[in-house]
């Protein structure tokens, strides 16, 4: 049982980009114009998904998800109220949430979401075998449930 939890904290801890960290394309609140749609939006969220940042641009209370590829950054910032994140990008962080095994995580995406901060964590480990429902392994969590950890 023991080897089983030693598995389970390499793998939540084991970043997905492998060494070092990416460097974002574009920073939360800043200006960005989507080439899709040709329209400017904001950034309110960034999170890493098939192998790549994926930006959290709203456009008008709508949100789209882009890849730097789809985006262009202007370098202005929106000014904001609120306060920043608690929590940055590839940061260990603790899970409150009960039953999930290993508490520790990697912090793999920020999204705003009704002005309170959400982080992007993997909850579940992935399966050998296909399950027969189809679940998300990574949710977005509140601020509230995660405490940081000191390396």
């Amino acid at each position: 049982m023991e080897s089983i939890t030693d598995l389970e904290r390499c793998w939540f801890l084991s970043p997905p980009w492998k060494q070092n960290i990416p460097p974002v394309e574009v920073n939360l609140f800043e200006k960005v114009y989507l080439k899709t749609n040709r329209r400017f939006g904001y950034c309110c969220g960034v999170q890493w998904y098939g192998n790549c940042w994926n930006y959290v641009i709203e456009v008008k209370n709508d949100f789209h998800y882009a890849t730097k590829h789809q985006i262009i950054a202007t370098g202005n910032i929106q000014p904001r109220i609120l306060k920043k994140p608690a929590f940055v990008l590839g940061q260990r962080v603790l899970l409150k949430i009960p039953n999930h095994g290993t508490k520790q995580r990697l912090i793999l995406g920020i999204e705003l979401i009704e002005k309170s901060w959400f982080y992007l964590v993997e909850l579940v480990l992935p399966t050998f075998k296909q399950p027969l429902i189809t679940t998300n392994r990574f949710s977005l969590v509140r601020e509230e449930d995660l405490v940081r950890v000191n390396v």
